[in-house]
Order: structure tokens, then sequence, then C-alpha cells
């Protein structure tokens, strides 16, 4: 078996049985992404169309951007209920999900730039990642095994869309994150590009890199502004961006 085949039957084996697996070596990116897409046909994600929920971030501008589908089962609008959902358990991310306003095919991806991405985003939304692990080893796989696993996600909440702002301030921006009982966290500016849409020209060259189109509506959420914070089953988790909006999990 190859290290791609490895990582797809543990990837499998982990998501039917609710079991981590132990994360396998993987030799680089393109093998991460082979797995990725090979575990999403497996598991009949998508179908024939393109996913329709992404996400990408990077820990900062000089860093590799990174990617993921996400399986639609566990994308939910805000107030949303965990429920019995077997990939929640555990961190939680507050983030900006961004929406595109057009159809984009590999040829305008290629030459994208940040001005250009921004015209092509229609609206944005607070939003909830959920991370969770199909690795044994949890946040502490090696990265291209956290990358085959869809980067550690879990589900993803969307609050209400509002109107974009291409011209919006984000090194002001205020982030609040109450989980459970405990106090609630304010961040400002603290995301990791200092602006969402950074995300959007490597993520739409990436998404059409085989030549397929992604549709009018597609959406990426853009990495967290609280960096990763722990909850647990039973805790009620509340996201708010000043002047945006705000999302609500119950877990």
């Amino acid at each position: 078996m190859t290290d791609i085949d490895i990582a797809v039957s543990r990837l499998v084996r982990a998501r039917h049985e609710h079991q981590p697996q132990p994360a396998p070596a993987l030799a680089d990116a393109t093998a991460a992404y082979a797995a990725q897409s090979r575990v999403a046909r497996e598991l009949a994600w998508f179908g024939t169309a393109p996913p329709r929920y992404w996400k990408s971030g990077g820990a900062s501008r000089a860093a590799v951007i990174s990617h993921a589908p996400l399986p639609p089962a566990g994308v939910w609008i805000s107030p949303a209920q965990a429920g019995t959902w077997p990939e929640a358990r555990g961190g939680i991310e507050a983030e900006v999900a961004l929406r595109l306003r057009k159809p984009v095919d590999a040829e305008r991806a290629a030459t994208l730039d940040l001005s250009g991405a921004r015209e092509l985003i229609d609206a944005m939304c607070v939003s909830i990642e959920i991370v969770d692990s199909r690795w044994a080893e949890g946040t502490q796989a090696p990265a291209l095994a956290q990358l085959a696993d869809v980067l550690s996600h879990g589900a993803l909440v969307l609050g209400a869309w509002v109107g974009f702002e291409a011209s919006r301030e984000w090194s002001t921006q205020f982030c609040r994150v109450r989980i459970g009982s405990r106090p609630e966290r304010v961040f400002q500016g603290t995301h990791p590009l200092a602006d969402p849409v950074f995300v959007v020209p490597a993520w739409l060259r990436h998404a059409t890199r085989h030549g397929q189109e992604l549709p009018a509506g597609s959406i990426v959420t853009t990495g967290s502004w609280c960096g990763l914070l722990q909850a647990q089953a039973g805790d009620r988790v509340e996201v708010a961006f000043d002047g945006m909006g705000e999302a609500c999990v119950q877990l």
C-alpha cells in the first residue's frame, strides 16, 4: 500500500467506526490532497458537483495557504445543535466566512489578486468551526496528516449573511467568544493574515486546479481569530463580530 492508500483506509475507518486511528507519514502536500479527495469520493460527500463549502487558512502571509472541502452534512445554520454528531469533540475557532458572488473558473483564478478577490465576494458571516481529528494524535498529528484529514475539521456553523464590505478595516475588528459559563474572551484585529480575503485567490486556484468551475454561492471559512479554544459536550458556544453578527452552537 502507498502512503495515500494507508491514509485513506485509516480515515475512512475512523469515520465509520468513530474511533481515531494512528496518523501515517505522507510524502508531501500532493499526497495529502490526494488522500482528501479519495476520502470524499469513498464517503460520497459531493457526488458529481463541486464542493460548496471550504476552509482555507495559514499561520501568516508568508506561510502556505492550505485548503479543504467540507462535508455538507456537517455545515449547520446558527443557532445549531451538535446533538449526536460524532465529529464535534473539542476545539472551537471563531471565523469569518465569505461567499462567492459569481462563478469562477481556472482561467479567472489563475491571475486573481487581492483586489480582484474582493470584487468576487458578495456576502460575509460569522462562523464557528468545530475542530476535531480522526487521528489518535489529535492536533499534534503531523501537519500533512492533518491536511489529509480535511485540516482537522469537525463541523461548521454559519450565522446570518450580511453584505460584504470591501473597505472594512479588519485591524480594528472585535471578535467576542463565550464558551459555557466561562467569561467572555475578546480579540481585536487578530486574524493571522490581517484580512480574511487574503485566502481567496489561493483558495480559488486550488478549487479550480483540475479544470472545474466553482459556482456562485460557494463558501469559504477563512481562519481563526481566537486560536484554538477548548470546549466540551454540554457547552453553548457563542461568537460575535462587532458590526457583522453572531453565531452559536450547543455542543
